[in-house]
């Protein structure tokens, strides 16, 4: 070896060793504390990174949580055990959350007529775009299931009837249905609503019958039948203030058009016919 090639090598060396120890004194100078917590906290969310909570993801809101920015109840779809073990984690008062759960707004489906010719691709925040979508109704639901593929947890199904239906036991609340549906006809509500009404449009109630098989057609029934405004009327639609109403059902028992939800009255068994004294004992 030549006395050319002894001198690179030495100058190579000292080089890689003057490199090295550059390096290794920046990550010293420019080394951040990452705070345990933010992991043991990444740890207790869910992990689907549906954005739900606004941010970028599960270990962003981590993040945002430790540094004390957002609270715990920011991710609807965290289970309420794991933002109790978070909020004792980071050494703050549990805060109790309501359950929600996404609901249908709108009952047409094949009961609503088509008034367009739409060919293109299943989406319905394409088929928007195309004159408001096939439906004769402008508000509703377009069948073509976008919510149903943008749910992270397999939530939603699409019926035969042409419209979506909530797994309510899957459902978490996050909302992802709600922001992908062009018409706003499925709503994240609190599940302690069990009667909503099954409409949004604001057309007349003669234009409404004309194109659709269960929408509200403003004849202000369940307004008469319950005077306390705990329902009324706002252009053309049936409209509750959950404030006054105390569930009573009334009003879905009125609607001539089943309009009005009552998942109470559906939950309810059958009521059995009254038998005659001593029927079904035998005394022979």
């Amino acid at each position: 070896m030549t006395t050319f090639a002894v001198g690179s090598l030495i100058v190579l060396g000292l080089l890689a060793l003057l490199l090295g120890t550059a390096l290794a004194l920046a990550s010293r100078v420019f080394q951040v504390d990452v705070d345990p917590r933010i992991e043991q906290v990444e740890e207790l969310l869910p992990g689907a990174n549906c954005g739900a909570c606004g941010l970028a993801g599960c270990a962003t809101a981590a993040e945002r949580m430790v540094t004390g920015d957002v609270s715990p109840h920011i991710c609807p779809v965290c289970s309420e055990e794991a933002r109790a073990e978070i909020s004792r984690l980071l050494g703050i008062a549990v805060e109790e959350r309501e359950p929600a759960v996404a609901r249908m707004l709108c009952g047409g489906g094949m009961g609503c007529k088509t008034n367009k010719d739409y060919r293109g691709v299943d989406d319905c925040r394409a088929a928007v775009l195309v004159h408001g979508g096939p439906k004769a109704c402008d508000y509703a639901c377009l069948g073509l299931g976008s919510c149903v593929d943008a749910c992270p947890f397999e939530a939603l199904f699409m019926g035969s009837d042409g419209l979506p239906h909530v797994i309510e036991e899957r459902c978490t609340g996050c909302g992802v249905c709600e922001r992908v549906c062009p018409t706003n006809v499925i709503k994240v509500m609190p599940k302690s609503r069990l009667i909503w009404v099954k409409c949004q449009s604001h057309d007349r109630g003669k234009v409404v019958n004309k194109i659709c098989q269960t929408g509200c057609i403003a004849c202000r029934k369940c307004e008469k039948e319950w005077p306390s405004d705990a329902i009324y009327g706002v252009n053309n639609l049936a409209v509750i203030d959950y404030e006054k109403c105390d569930l009573c059902g009334k009003c879905a028992e009125v609607c001539p058009r089943n309009t009005i939800v009552d998942l109470r009255a559906a939950a309810r068994p059958a009521a059995k016919e009254k038998q005659p004294a001593g029927a079904g004992s035998d005394n022979s």
